[in-house]
């Protein structure tokens, strides 16, 4: 049984970089028939708040982003810990006392020389008694695990034949002096325990991929299958700062006027072999997902590429499906008025303008007055229909030889004030024969 996870950290809110990992992971299990985990990796309680969790919970799921189970890895230190004094009997945890400017210090002395800045094991030549003196001075120690050494090497579904020499790479810290820990160790025990056999995340984690696999293999586990993916860069091919509240997910839905569906595409499809369309629903981007056509080189992300597809799912959108949301915008003018207006629409709730100019009240612009009266007079008899604007304009052609915009464009200034807008055709029927012969005469309606 495939089985995935999502692991997001509740110190911020989601944002486009980090909901791109939880599609293409919610995607492959849903595709495989698995099972998607939410992890909610709670382990730094100073910055963690319920607030950003609850916030991570309610972007998952107004993306359509369904979970099979969840937890939190502030309820599993126990677990942790056992972990902790296992690999320590094995002498693969060790104790280190260095404070973070003696690292450092030792980090630029080793560039200086013209060294790979390395953590240089010296802990491991401390004496118990060494270890006394330094905690008697009140020194707490960090644990960090012993790599091997030897290369580490996967077949990584995104990556290909991946090999990581651990002999470059410093022993990674797991537990800091407080004795909280650090990613590496809950993630590895919880991805045991939880039986994941595929880890799909972004390409900065390639390397730690390294080091988790030996203490995967430290802890009895069989390492998953991993898919690094390239990551998100701006539409100019630079850095896409997480901190960016324009991309936040929140803000996105909130104060954007993205549709969920519009930020599915998008994400599940850049930096893919396949185009970006809009796709109404999941099913339609389970049918082509496949890992293999991710593509190693960034992705760019591109803010009026999502608008742009936003609009597209916006002109296909069914009445049905969109009158509930038009109701609470106040903006519900039957389905005559949605097919009239939704050709025109960016987001949602510019259908509000759109009743306004329906509904009124609209200042008409009236450039020619002796054109408005024409219009007035030629206008067609009876109850106002689509077909009406078509005769309408032959009558004002036939009898001002006007023709192109400067047929067109002053009907559609004195009837809306604006110089754009819905079809006339369909809008014209909407308006009504006295509201359109209030705005010929130059009255606000």
């Amino acid at each position: 049984m495939t089985k995935v996870r999502f692991a997001p950290s509740p110190t911020g809110k989601l944002h486009v970089g980090n909901v791109r990992t939880a599609i293409f992971n919610f995607l492959f299990a849903r595709k495989a028939g698995g099972t998607f985990l939410l992890r909610i990796d709670d382990t730094d309680t100073e910055r963690s708040t319920q607030a950003y969790e609850d916030g991570i919970r309610t972007d998952l799921t107004w993306l359509g982003i369904t979970w099979d189970d969840t937890f939190k890895q502030s309820e599993r230190f126990e677990r942790y810990g056992a972990a902790a004094e296992k690999l320590k009997a094995k002498g693969l945890l060790y104790p280190c006392y260095e404070t973070g400017d003696e690292l450092e210090r030792k980090r630029r002395l080793q560039m200086a020389n013209g060294r790979p800045p390395v953590y240089d094991r010296a802990a491991l030549e401390l004496t118990e008694a060494d270890r006394a003196k330094l905690e008697a001075e009140g020194r707490k120690p960090h644990w960090r695990f012993k790599l091997s050494g030897n290369p580490v090497e996967w077949d990584d579904m995104v990556r290909g034949h991946v090999a990581i020499e651990t002999s470059s790479l410093s022993d990674p810290i797991l537990i800091r002096e407080d004795g909280s820990y650090l990613y590496t160790l809950p993630s590895v025990v919880d991805d045991i325990e939880a039986e994941i056999t595929h880890i799909i995340r972004g390409e900065d984690h390639t390397t730690n991929s390294g080091a988790q696999i030996e203490i995967f293999e430290a802890l009895g586990g069989a390492a998953p299958k991993f898919g690094h993916q390239a990551l998100l860069v701006g539409a100019d091919g630079g850095k896409l700062s997480k901190r960016t509240g324009s991309l936040g997910i929140a803000e996105l839905r909130d104060e954007g006027g993205i549709e969920p569906m519009a930020i599915m595409s998008l994400l599940s499809k850049i930096g893919t072999s396949d185009p970006v369309d809009a796709f109404a629903d999941i099913d339609g981007l389970l049918e082509g997902f496949d890992l293999g056509k991710l593509s190693r080189s960034p992705a760019r992300f591109d803010p009026e590429e999502l608008k742009r597809v936003n609009a597209k799912l916006l002109h296909t959108l069914p009445y049905a499906e969109a009158q509930p949301r038009l109701a609470m915008l106040g903006a519900d003018g039957g389905e005559a008025f949605w097919n009239a207006v939704r050709p025109n629409l960016e987001r949602l709730d510019d259908a509000k303008s759109w009743m306004r100019l329906v509904e009124g009240p609209v200042t008409p612009v009236i450039e020619d007055a002796g054109y408005a009266a024409a219009a007035a007079e030629h206008l067609p008899a009876g109850t106002l229909t689509e077909a009406s604007w078509g005769e309408w304009t032959n009558a004002l052609k036939a009898a001002t030889g006007r023709k192109g915009k400067e047929l067109f464009m002053p009907l559609r200034l004195m009837l809306t004030g604006e110089p754009r807008g819905p079809e006339m055709a369909v809008l014209l029927p909407l308006l009504g024969r006295d509201t359109v012969l209030k705005r010929l005469q130059g009255e606000t309606a």
